[in-house]
């Protein structure tokens, strides 16, 4: 069974920096681009960052940019989120997801994702 699993969430102060981390067993996802997305209480799950499966691009959703950084990993480990600057209004569950398409229109949109992991929390206190 395919797996993704999330980690490098927690609890941070306004201002700080996490990674997260994107593991995976059962298959590898070098053909697959990848991204995050979150959600956060009462709200739909949203866009954050994409990379595409070749590694020729990236996008970020506007509240992002300049602050998050996406990067493809290894095999076991194909996607990697750097947060840094971090405030109280990304507090959200972070997911990773695969996806067998590569232009970035589909990518902003979840409903292109086959693979999703379970999701892990970072909270960010003011």
């Amino acid at each position: 069974q395919v797996q993704l699993v999330e980690s490098g969430g927690g609890l941070v102060q306004a201002g700080g920096s996490l990674r997260l981390s994107c593991s995976t067993s059962g298959r590898t996802f070098s053909m697959y681009s990848m991204a995050w997305f979150r959600q956060a209480p009462g709200k739909e799950r949203s866009f954050v960052a994409a990379i595409a499966r070749n590694n020729s691009s990236a996008r970020y959703t506007d509240s992002v940019k300049g602050r998050f950084t996406i990067s493809r990993g290894n095999a076991k480990n194909p996607v990697y989120l750097q947060m840094s600057s971090l405030k109280p209004e990304d507090t959200a569950v972070y997911y990773c997801a695969a996806s067998p398409y590569e232009d970035m229109t589909r990518l902003a949109n979840k409903n292109w994702y086959t693979y999703w992991g379970q999701g892990t929390q970072v909270t960010v206190s003011s």
